[in-house]
């Protein structure tokens, strides 16, 4: 049925049945003058080629892009994809895609938007087997045997150690005693990518948002996280990455914070250095000497001339994609799913003013990583052992050494965090010691103040008490997000006669890491409580927000949370710089100067969650 003449390779598809609108960016590559391009039509059209393709139900109007495997693609106006059934067109249209594809092969030699390689280097191209054009963007690394791929219908996965083959760590200045080990990132915990992105309708900003986990992968396999940390810094001017743009996480996982751009002098300067978890790849800086140069959203993409979305690298903020354009799943703080990094050790304070300056290969399985303070060195000396354990050496600028050997502990489903791993954790009746029976439908949780959560410490304990904490352990509405935001009062006693000021910090331990809400210090030392809502009196640190503030409790997960308030006797007060009084720098002042301290466990649960 020919309705009207359509230009070259444009035509209208009347289908029942829309199996979904998806992005063509994992079949083609976007079209800037300065890459390669993507196969597309431009071959004469024969007579035969400009018809109208239709078939017996209502109709959309778009360009030709693809046809693979009985389905047949299309662009529409508004930039999504149409996908219909090679057999739902009648013969003369099946006729008119077919005329298609074998002008397209004839002009490129290549099936249309497939990529083929030979990943072992023994076989042919064929082995590949269609793969899609997202492959052939990894597998300069596949062949350095540094990675490993593969697909399914709708996702790319990326296997890898997260060890890149560049040098580590060398330049930080903002050090929290990290140092590179291996990942499983394999099987059902490898990286995953959508072969089929699907343009959000609101767009997600990260720049208060997805602070935990990755945000996008790299070619080489290594994860890309937010260049804000999860305090919402910028890890790069905070002096936190090395010259490479990473550094490793509390489970000595190494990750960039910024577009590994040195990763283009081995895959080229046209092509992606990593795809975003939502599926767009991401390039390098730009060229603005292209004939299709055109101005970077906010989130750091744009479209080229062909009309697809990707992001590019940038020198200042964010450096990368600084948000999805695509959509994604938001879970805890992080995009869902992604893979576990699984600590070998138990995460380290940061060792201030310590400038990393080598991390060498001593021998198989064997590193030394060499820092400086203040013009003295100090070493940290690593084995990974056969059976997945490790034996570290450090010695401090003094000459000091300790020893600790380190074994990985089993993991099973309740391990993995929310958001970390393919499954949640299970539930149970039956909940372990120290953890509240989960509250049934309308009953009122009644917990008390536990203080069994709090490290074991050999110090004198001080006596806390809060009255904006309830008899049953819960804070009052007006210390959080859904009252009023005030600060909690707080009361001790108890405090050693050589007591000189008090510090103060309260706390939550998450799945991966401790948050921060409250940190005081330089109380005076004849003082014995905080009202409600007071002006403190010694010096505000920061929180995780990097605001000298109290930060309200509002979790964004479903469910109780219990949250620690300390107070800290201490024999002298600090030199703490108050830009620099995070709750972990704190900790790391007050370590040997602390007399006695006391924790005040309470709970809290969001209105409507």
């Amino acid at each position: 049925m020919i309705s009207r003449m359509l230009k070259q390779s444009c035509f209208v598809l009347l289908v029942g049945i829309v199996l979904g609108d998806i992005n063509s960016n994992a079949w083609s590559h976007p079209g800037h003058s300065h890459r390669k391009k993507p196969v597309t039509d431009t071959s004469p059209s024969p007579q035969s080629a400009q018809r109208a393709v239709t078939t017996d139900s209502h109709g959309s109007q778009g360009s030709f892009v693809m046809a693979r495997d009985g389905i047949v693609q299309f662009r529409r106006d508004d930039d999504s994809l149409l996908t219909v059934p090679m057999d739902s067109l009648n013969e003369a249209d099946r006729q008119f895609v077919e005329t298609k594809l074998r002008q397209i092969r004839k002009a490129v030699a290549a099936p249309i938007l497939l990529a083929q390689a030979d990943r072992g280097g023994k076989g042919t191209a064929a082995k590949r087997n269609q793969a899609p054009l997202i492959a052939t963007h990894f597998d300069t690394f596949v062949k350095l045997k540094a990675i490993q791929t593969r697909w399914d219908d709708r996702y790319f996965y990326v296997e890898s150690n997260g060890i890149p083959t560049h040098q580590m760590m060398v330049g930080i200045t903002s050090w929290q005693q990290q140092v590179p080990l291996p990942q499983k990132y394999v099987g059902d915990n490898a990286w995953q990518i959508p072969l089929h992105p699907v343009p959000a309708k609101t767009p997600a900003s990260a720049k208060e948002r997805f602070l935990r986990g990755a945000i996008a992968v790299a070619v080489n396999g290594i994860p890309i996280f937010n260049p804000l940390n999860n305090r919402g810094d910028d890890a790069y001017l905070f002096g936190e990455l090395d010259e490479f743009g990473g550094h490793c996480g509390r489970a000595d996982d190494y990750h960039y914070h910024i577009a590994p751009v040195h990763l283009q002098e081995t895959v080229g300067n046209d092509q992606p250095i990593a795809y975003a978890l939502d599926g767009y790849p991401i390039y390098g800086y730009q060229d603005e000497n292209t004939t299709d140069f055109a101005p970077l959203d906010v989130l750091n993409g744009h479209k080229d001339s062909k009309g697809f979305y990707h992001y590019h690298a940038t020198k200042t903020y964010p450096y990368l994609n600084g948000g999805f354009y695509g959509e994604v799943v938001e879970r805890d703080g992080q995009v869902d799913p992604q893979p576990r990094a699984e600590p070998l050790r138990p995460a380290l304070p940061p060792l201030r003013d310590a400038k990393i300056t080598d991390l060498k290969q001593t021998r198989p399985g064997s590193h030394l990583l060499t820092y400086e303070i203040k013009g003295k060195s100090g070493t940290v000396a690593y084995t990974l052992n056969e059976n997945g354990s490790a034996t570290f050496e450090f010695t401090d600028p003094r000459g000091t050494k300790a020893i600790e050997n380190y074994t990985p502990r089993r993991r099973g489903p309740a391990d993995r965090g929310p958001g970390n791993g393919r499954r949640p954790p299970p539930r149970s009746d039956n909940p372990p010691p120290n953890r509240p029976r989960p509250v049934q439908p309308g009953e009122r949780p009644k917990l008390r103040a536990d203080p069994t959560n709090r490290p074991e410490t050999s110090l004198p304990k001080l006596a806390i008490n809060s009255s904006s904490v309830d008899a049953n352990g819960m804070l009052l509405i007006d210390c959080t997000c859904d009252g009023k935001g005030q600060s909690p009062a707080v009361a001790w006693k108890d405090a050693p006669e050589a007591t000189q000021a008090f510090a103060i910090s309260l706390w939550h331990v998450a799945p991966d890491q401790e948050k921060s809400y409250w940190v005081i210090y330089n109380i005076p030392f004849n003082t014995t409580q905080l009202k409600q809502n007071a002006k403190p009196e010694g010096t505000l640190g920061l929180n995780d927000r990097r605001k000298a503030s109290f930060d309200p409790m509002c979790s964004k997960g479903p469910g109780l949370k219990k949250y620690h308030l300390t107070v800290y006797a201490l024999s002298q007060k600090i030199d703490l710089a108050p830009e620099r009084a995070t709750r972990a720098n704190l900790l790391e002042a007050i370590k040997h100067i602390t007399l006695a301290e006391g924790t005040l466990n309470f709970n809290y649960e969001r209105n409507g969650e």
